[in-house]
């Protein structure tokens, strides 16, 4: 018969080695878990940031296009409310004329008109009073058409009023979604920027610095001609800004976003043109060509039309780039190139 026998106990001395050996790698994988992430590299940090740019301009100029709505909606819905105001006074100076008629008609007793004639002792005094009865009749049916047409006429344009009221908070609400988005957008680009090490953010400005430099004050315009007299002084007045930042939402004079920059450019020159690239993309004649792009044309870029400049010769387009960077010269080649547009 086989003997049972209990298994030999571990040692204390054991236990505790196999302890400690368990909470250490426990720690380890612990410590694995959460460590930092590695540094990435410059590449990858300013690539990240320059698309995160990219999205708070994309969003900067729907906040511009919101903005210009807002304004025009405030206007046609105070216009409309002075109508609504007007309308329902001349709808009160029709009731009251209509109860003052109502109330001359009560007073002239309402007896049957062949009694009237019948007990009259005057009959060609009673013929008189017939006479101005039928005219206050006719009054005030035409009154009382009036009246309907007003009442009609206030009902719309307080729907309308309604309608615009509604559109403009709607309107309101965006713009603030907007704004909201471009800031989160520049506070993501700065979270990678701060994740850096300040040798790596040094690099990264020393790029940024020399690609403006290079663009801005060696570049060679060539000899191209404006578009037009106006053209040439938008240019001129463009010229005028370089160095000065990027601000989303800014139309100058001390800071621009991109399509900032060019409206207020043609401002100078005494021409008006819409707020947002994507209106200034309709504001003329598109040149799909860069080989006919002259000194001044509107340049639209990327496939949503969220950037605009400046044309200004030999490939090169003068306009606000993006958040972080001033008014300069850049290659077209370094942006997605749709169409010029002449204005005027």
């Amino acid at each position: 018969m086989a003997s049972h026998r209990r298994p030999k106990p571990a040692s204390r001395t054991r236990v505790s080695v196999l302890t400690a050996t368990a909470a250490a790698a426990v720690a380890l994988s612990a410590q694995a878990a959460h460590a930092a992430p590695a540094k990435q590299s410059v590449k990858d940090a300013k690539a990240k940031v320059d698309a995160l740019y990219t999205q708070a301009e994309q969003a900067t100029e729907k906040y511009d296009a919101a903005n210009e709505k807002l304004h025009t909606l405030q206007q046609q819905a105070s216009s409309l409310q002075d109508q609504v105001a007007r309308q329902q006074q001349h709808l009160n100076q029709l009731r009251d004329g209509l109860g003052a008629i109502a109330a001359s008609q009560y007073r002239s007793g309402g007896i049957d008109p062949s009694l009237q004639l019948f007990l009259s002792s005057n009959p060609d005094s009673y013929l008189d009073q017939a006479t101005t009865m039928d005219q206050l009749t006719s009054l005030q049916a035409d009154q009382l058409t009036q009246l309907q047409d007003a009442k009609r006429t206030l009902d719309q344009e307080r729907a309308e009023a309604t309608a615009k009221l509604a559109e403009l908070q709607a309107t309101r609400s965006d713009l603030a979604a907007r704004k909201n988005e471009a800031k989160s957008k520049l506070a993501q680009a700065k979270q990678v920027l701060d994740s850096l090490t300040a040798a790596q953010r040094a690099e990264i400005q020393h790029q940024d610095q020399v690609a403006a430099s290079r663009a801005s004050q060696r570049v060679n315009l060539g000899s191209a001609k404006p578009a037009s007299s106006f053209a040439a002084a938008a240019f001129h007045a463009a010229q005028t800004r370089i160095g000065y930042p990027y601000v989303y939402g800014a139309t100058g004079p001390t800071s621009f976003d991109c399509s900032g920059l060019t409206s207020w450019a043609y401002a100078q020159a005494g021409v008006s043109i819409p707020r947002t690239s994507q209106e200034q993309a309709n504001a003329g004649t598109r040149i799909y060509s860069e080989s006919q792009l002259m000194v001044g044309d509107l340049v639209i870029f990327f496939g949503d039309y969220h950037h605009v400049g400046l044309y200004a010769g030999n490939g090169m387009v003068l306009h606000a780039p993006k958040p972080g960077a001033n008014v300069r010269y850049e290659a077209m080649s370094d942006m997605t190139f749709e169409f010029g547009v002449r204005v005027g």
